[in-house]
């Protein structure tokens, strides 16, 4: 317990001992405020002076992003974009880090199911990637330089790149490369500042560091814990963040191969693969220049 803590918690103390109910109310309210001001806070309840506190000390701005897409009939559509939002919950409790509103509107498809009373919504990655560029931008243009997507659909195929990632990647190039031209000019790779690029480079420290994109999951996750499809990695993974989008009782409903092994789903299982996947998300807080 820090040195503040302990002085607050001596003067809560004898506050009480020597106070009415009304006096007592008045310092729940009181402390209650300061412990919310010292937490993180969520982007669209951010005031001015803490956004900009936010710049100066670099803290990590992350955008959860996820698609609304069939996940049997046992499962809520926003199977993806849950688990990318309940997991930056926890990591929230570990680190300073800012937390846009979740963007749920990706390039889900319909290779799993039509539309049709499935709950499947697709936008196009042609429709995502100047949305992406934008949103981008405008956060390199409040300030930010420590910015991170974290996706979490179809991304055992991320390093080669599927719809919904690879629009949001190219969004963030197009952003930055736009952004320092319009800040340092055409020409601005080429001059003199630039000489020592590949050095900064090598640390991660160059501008085309500013942005970042995450899978939910990395491959050693993939390859060592269940991943599929609304089957028993995703089920048991719902059913530690988010047990209120899973009724296993429907389970009965589904006809369908992929959700064949959500009867083998746990919530032990699933809080295994929580905590392996929020521990991988390394957001870093050093200076980028």
């Amino acid at each position: 317990m820090s040195q503040e803590n302990i002085f607050l918690f001596f003067i809560i103390i004898c506050f009480i001992s020597h106070s009415s109910i009304t006096d007592i109310l008045f310092l729940i309210f009181f402390v209650g405020n300061i412990l919310i001001k010292g937490a993180n806070v969520r982007f669209e309840f951010m005031l001015p002076y803490q956004i900009k506190e936010a710049i100066a000390k670099n803290i990590p701005i992350v955008l959860p992003i996820g698609v609304l897409e069939y996940h049997g009939e046992h499962m809520a559509v926003g199977m993806d974009t849950l688990a990318v939002t309940k997991i930056l919950d926890r990591l929230e409790s570990q680190m300073e880090v800012v937390i846009l509103p979740p963007f749920s509107y990706g390039a889900a498809s319909y290779a799993v199911a039509a539309p049709e009373q499935s709950g499947t919504l697709h936008v196009d990655s042609s429709v995502l990637a100047p949305l992406a560029e934008q949103l981008f931008t405008g956060l390199l243009r409040i300030g930010f330089r420590n910015i991170h997507g974290v996706v979490h659909h179809q991304t055992e195929n991320f390093a080669s790149g599927m719809p919904t990632d690879l629009a949001f990647k190219i969004g963030a190039r197009q952003s930055i490369f736009k952004f320092l031209e319009s800040t340092r000019g055409e020409g601005w790779w080429g001059s003199k500042d630039m000489n020592d690029y590949y050095d900064k480079h090598k640390e991660g420290a160059d501008p085309f560091n500013w942005i970042k994109l995450h899978p939910l999951m990395d491959n050693e996750i993939i390859n060592n814990y269940t991943f599929d499809h609304a089957g028993e990695g995703e089920t048991s993974l719902l059913m530690a963040l988010a047990p209120e989008a899973v009724e296993m009782s429907r389970l009965t409903e589904n006809n369908t191969w992929y959700t064949k092994s959500a009867k083998n789903s746990s919530l032990e299982k699933g809080e295994l693969v929580t905590s392996v996947s929020y521990t991988h998300l390394t957001l870093p807080t050093k200076r980028i220049v």
